[in-house]
């Protein structure tokens, strides 16, 4: 025959740290249920999101951009040739002493 025994709605601190064995308990439940909720709605905000933006993650994934043509560079080089002196240059340790 088994007995069921009946918890007592207080009991005496029964841990080492002084806390009874039901506010353990109650502590684990209250833990428990702002785990759960928690997790609730972040998946809720996870699924709202999909379903607010589905149509725009469909688009972008089954975007084909327009192709363009490469664009082509036509350079020119021109170097500009320097028109000969018209003077006679001098040397510039006499052109210093002159000065």
């Amino acid at each position: 025959m088994t007995v069921f025994r009946r918890l007592p709605a207080y009991s005496g601190p029964s841990r080492a740290n002084g806390k009874t064995e039901s506010e353990c308990l109650m502590f684990a439940l209250i833990a428990a249920l702002v785990f759960i909720g928690s997790f609730l709605l972040a998946a809720g905000t996870i699924i709202g999101m999909f379903l607010a933006y589905h149509d725009k993650m469909v688009a972008a994934l089954t975007f084909e951009p327009i192709p363009q043509e490469v664009p082509v560079y036509r350079l020119r080089i021109s170097r500009r040739r320097v028109a000969p002196a018209t003077r006679q240059a001098a040397p510039g340790f006499l052109a210093a002493l002159a000065a």
